[in-house]
């Protein structure tokens, strides 16, 4: 085989290679990111918080048009609305204390603490940012560096559209739990230990 033959021949082989490659499927972006019917909004623009949430503590009210509460001891504010199966979950949030910990709970079965799943940014002084599932102390939680921006407003977004709860934080991946065996609860809420947070412009689509 000639000299030139052989170049040839190495020519079509990678011209192949990359006609090969072209022809993959591009990597997708998370199935949910953007899409869905909206089925409910809130951006708290009123005096009264109203009937479609339920507190027990008393201690949660619209304070400039976002919804704001410090220290309820976990017993959180829950959405009388039912969340669609396949779902996305945005809103705004935002600490005003050093110890960050802005919380919200999905998925739950009852409108109480630890009965679905719980996501924390900056969770224990602002240490840690967690998913856990019925228990957020639990040895079975996904953790994560990420922490809360004292005085953000930080961009929510969670995501179920299979066997998995994906979460994000201005547009960054932050942590996900794969659940071979998902909590079917619909119910949402808001939760908080004893930091100083708001939240606002919640909105829920249908995926």
């Amino acid at each position: 085989m000639t000299m030139m033959m052989t170049r040839s021949l190495l020519l079509l082989v990678c011209v192949a290679f990359l006609v090969s490659c072209s022809s993959q499927p591009a990597p997708k972006p998370d199935r949910g990111l953007t899409g869905g019917t909206l089925v409910f909004s809130d951006d708290f623009e009123r005096e009264e918080i109203g009937d479609d949430w339920l507190q027990r503590s008393g201690k949660w009210r619209i304070v400039d048009g976002a919804l704001h509460v410090q220290g309820d001891r976990n017993e959180g504010i829950w959405l009388s609305k039912n969340l669609p199966d396949r779902v996305r979950v945005e809103f705004d949030a935002r600490s005003e204390s050093k110890d960050g910990d802005l919380k919200f709970e999905i998925f739950n079965t009852e409108s109480r603490h630890q009965t679905g799943y719980i996501a924390i940014l900056g969770g224990w002084n602002n240490s840690v940012s967690i998913i856990a599932r019925l228990d957020e102390h639990g040895e079975d939680r996904k953790e994560a560096d990420a922490s809360v921006e004292i005085g953000k407003v930080h961009h929510f977004m969670a995501i179920r559209n299979d066997d998995t709860l994906r979460w994000y934080v201005d547009g960054q991946f932050v942590l996900q739990y794969k659940d071979p065996k998902p909590i079917r609860g619909s119910i949402f809420g808001f939760n908080n230990w004893a930091s100083k947070v708001y939240f606002d412009n919640l909105k829920i689509y249908e995926l």
